[in-house]
Order: C-alpha cells, then structure tokens, then sequence
C-alpha cells in the first residue's frame, strides 16, 4: 500500500495506469487475496485509486494537492499522539524537537 501510494506521488504512476489484479499481486508479494484487498479498499477510501468491476484499479485522477492534504492530516494525528506521549514522560517541547531533530539527522545518514 505505501509503495503504491507513493509511486502515485511521486509521479512515477500517472492517473489511468493500471494496477496488477488483486489475485495477481497477491500471489507476487505472498499474502492473502483478502490482505491486498483491503489495501486497494484503503487506496480506494484515500481516493488514489479507482476501482472498475469488470476492468480492475486504475490510478485515480485525484488532484494530488487533496490527496497531499489528506497525508498531513493523518500526519498531524500522528505528531499529536507524539505530544500527548511526550507530555505522559514529562518532555519539554524543547526535549521533543531536539530528539525529532537527532532523528531527522540520522534518517539523513541511511
């Protein structure tokens, strides 16, 4: 789902583009049909892709702007939970954006 989404993008599938079928990519990565169907529901529910019965999932010609909204938002959520765990250990702000910073630093190095 991630590689999916973030091929979407990035540019490198453009809207229209086919997607394999959910039996053939599930047999590709090994995991259950059900698994990969629930990842092209979730893509679907993000509006990255679209499904045709009958046809299969295509790119969706979302406008990426909506879709780069949607990814902060589940960001933001992601960062609140942070502050709320960072409060729970009685962190400073100042504590919290030092360890984001080390970290920002050492994602850099890989």
């Amino acid at each position: 789902m991630n590689q999916i989404r973030q091929n979407i993008l990035s540019g490198e599938m453009a809207a229209g583009d086919s997607l394999p079928s959910i039996r053939q990519l599930a047999k590709e990565l090994q995991v259950s049909v059900i698994t990969t169907k629930r990842a092209y529901e979730e893509l679907e529910k993000e509006q990255l892709i679209d499904s045709v019965v009958g046809k299969g999932c295509f790119v969706s010609g979302a406008n990426k702007e909506f879709i780069r909204e949607q990814r902060m938002k589940r960001l933001e959520e992601k960062m609140m939970d942070i502050i709320r765990e960072s409060k729970e250990l009685s962190m400073s702000r100042q504590e919290v954006l030092d360890h984001l910073s080390i970290l920002f630093e050492e994602e850099d190095l890989l």
